[in-house]
């Protein structure tokens, strides 16, 4: 053979073994790529939670996609699994693939995330996929499964002055009507009866009762254990056919009707308070829906926690973590109410029909001590966001603007039965004493609320000396209270009418209780107070008063206060124990056909300014007076 021969035999050879090396190599790539896509596809159908059992080697009594799913049933979040490397065995018919799980469990927390390995061997042309329940977990045996909870906080309490607990986590029982235990029939006539025993409208409940579904449970009310009359409520509501007690704890005030428009209630987190949350809350969890409770719920609440466990699948009880984020308790929130006088103004309050209101504010230190507001109220916090005409107690204030004007508590000053201004008649209320008409002192004109002789000075006090008057005071200052709440609004401006009416506390002055009780802090005080609800809490600033009340200023404003009590309309408090009393009693017409009056008194004895108000009553002096000495004798005796 030639030589030329001999190497073109050679060439043919060597690319003959290049071409068989090349089909190799591009099989083992092809095999090694279906390896990766066959680790792909477990990972995706892991994180979508169905496993294809097509996708697996079959074993005898094995049946992956169900073992996964009992595996997992416990937790309710889908993991991310994402597929990390995949590894070709020597043999290139077995692969390890790395999964790397990420459980999103608790919302603004660490994922539980970890890396487990995927078995895969390769029979024909085809790759499957080994199944070990250490595919889902590490060191997860065939005896076990997953358990996820969620690990509630230790709701915060609400404290009042000197630490007593104003709303705190109390035992009680949840009353209400199960719909799975009695025909429909009877869970609406149960409903009726039970509202009945715990003081609801038995036509709305039973209406609840009857458009939701045949399984559900609608509670009725929350009960206290600790409370005889609500605890024999409860014996007697578990003895209504369909009505189903349960144990619970639940953060509850002093008692049901204890500040509830202020401190709020809480109860099972309702759709919006979900989402508004961002995971932070779950479906049938609790949260703060009102007054503080609401506006305070994510200090209140704390943060949830959740554990993971491997549990025994015939003993769910036994089981070893796997992984925790611990629940963190919620932070207590401290008011400044005095349990004492709270209760004692919600006493007082009690028989009083229409919506009413008694606050009680410390001068020293502007404390809200009481901000009760009563059962016609009707969960309305009339005590704090009450917008009514002061009438006569706003005197005060434009007392304060004459008083800057040149008068005096002696200044004579015409008190004529009626005034006429724009075409508009004025008089003094019903019953004005004869002896306090004509000219007569500013106290004495002060003392029995002559509307006519502080009309009469409008000229001497503009709207602006008015309104520059009632900011010296607190009155047109915006509270912060740490929720919302209204002081009072003396208009700028006004035309002639109006500008009479404001100066008795009419026309376009607003004030609500709280508003009149700060005025009477400001007095007593010397300077404008701001009302102080969360201790510890400084009310954000505001501009300075353009002409701060004066030492002078507040001795006679006190002086023509004491008269109201000694020669005037607040007569009833006198002689009350615990000191002098300084008052200002105030009624305000409204509406028409008939007229209705709202009855005012603001009252000072030491450290402690009190202002009292009913929505329709017959006067200041009749109707509010009793009130201010029944609290003041209580709260002082």
């Amino acid at each position: 053979m030639s030589r030329s021969w001999k190497i073109l035999v050679a060439v043919l050879v060597i690319a003959g073994i290049v071409a068989g090396v090349g089909v190799a190599l591009g099989r083992g790539f092809l095999s090694e790529q279906q390896a990766r896509a066959k680790a792909g596809d477990v990972a995706a159908e892991i994180a979508a939670r169905a496993l294809n059992d097509d996708d697996f080697h079959r074993t005898v009594g094995v049946d992956p996609a169900a073992e996964f799913t009992e595996i997992t049933r416990g937790i309710a979040v889908d993991p991310q699994v994402t597929l990390g490397e995949v590894a070709i065995g020597s043999d290139k018919n077995s692969a390890v693939a790395r999964l790397h799980y990420s459980w999103p469990v608790l919302a603004g927390s660490p994922a539980w995330a970890y890396d487990t390995t995927l078995q895969l061997t390769k029979t024909g042309d085809a790759w499957k996929a080994s199944w070990t329940p250490e595919l889902v977990a590490p060191g997860l045996g065939d005896h076990e499964r997953l358990r996820g909870r969620r690990l509630q906080p230790t709701r915060g309490e609400i404290l009042g002055a000197g630490g007593v607990r104003l709303a705190s986590n109390q035992p009680a029982t949840r009353v209400g009507i199960d719909k799975t235990l009695v025909d429909a029939a009877t869970a609406v006539a149960s409903a009726r009866a039970l509202a009945q025993v715990v003081g609801i409208d038995p036509a709305a409940y039973a209406a609840r009762v009857q458009k939701a579904g045949p399984k559900a449970y609608l509670e009725a009310a929350v009960l206290r254990d600790n409370d005889p009359t609500q605890k024999e409520q409860a014996d007697r509501a578990s003895a209504i056919d369909g009505v189903r007690p349960i144990d619970t704890v639940r953060p509850l005030a002093i008692s049901s009707s204890f500040a509830r428009p202020l401190l709020g209630v809480v109860g099972e987190a309702d759709a919006a308070a979900v989402a508004n949350s961002k995971g932070a809350i779950r479906p049938g969890e609790l949260a703060g829906l009102t007054g503080l409770q609401g506006r305070y719920d994510a200090t209140l609440r704390g943060r949830a926690g959740y554990e993971i466990q491997a549990v025994l699948r015939s003993d769910p009880a036994t089981g070893r973590e796997l992984y925790a984020i611990p629940a963190a308790d919620g932070a207590d929130l401290t008011l400044t109410l005095d349990a004492r006088l709270q209760s004692q103004a919600e006493r007082v309050l009690a028989p009083v029909k229409p919506a009413s209101a008694i606050v009680a504010i410390r001068p020293s230190d502007g404390h809200v001590l009481a901000a009760a507001s009563g059962p016609g109220s009707n969960g309305y916090s009339t005590a704090t966001l009450g917008r009514y005409a002061p009438g006569s107690t706003f005197k005060t204030v434009s007392g304060l603007g004459m008083l800057r004007a040149g008068r005096t508590p002696a200044s004579t000053v015409t008190c004529a039965p009626a005034i006429l201004v724009g075409g508009m008649r004025f008089d003094n209320f019903q019953g004005y004493p004869a002896s306090a008409l004509g000219q007569v002192p500013l106290t004495t004109a002060f003392a029995h609320s002559c509307n006519t002789a502080f009309i009469g000075d409008r000229g001497r006090v503009g709207q602006a000396q008015l309104r520059q008057a009632g900011d010296a005071l607190g009155l047109d200052i915006a509270p912060d209270l740490g929720l919302p709440g209204f002081l009072g609004e003396v208009p700028e401006q006004a035309p002639s009418v109006e500008h009479a009416a404001s100066m008795i506390g009419q026309g376009k002055v607003l004030a609500s209780p709280l508003g009149m009780a700060t005025v009477a802090a400001s007095i007593e005080k010397g300077q404008r107070v701001r009302p102080v609800l969360l201790a510890g809490r400084a009310p954000a600033s505001a501009p300075a008063p353009a002409a701060p009340l004066t030492a002078a200023e507040r001795a006679q404003l006190k002086q023509l206060m004491a008269a109201t009590v000694t020669e005037g309309g607040a007569g009833v408090l006198r002689g009350l124990p615990g000191g002098q009393v300084f008052a200002k009693t105030g009624t305000a017409s409204y509406g028409a056909a008939p007229v209705r009056f709202h009855a005012w008194v603001i009252a000072l004895q030491g450290d402690l300014a009190v202002a009292v108000f009913v929505e329709d009553g017959t006067s200041g002096a009749k109707t509010a007076g009793p009130l201010m000495r029944d609290f003041l004798t209580a709260v002082r005796g």
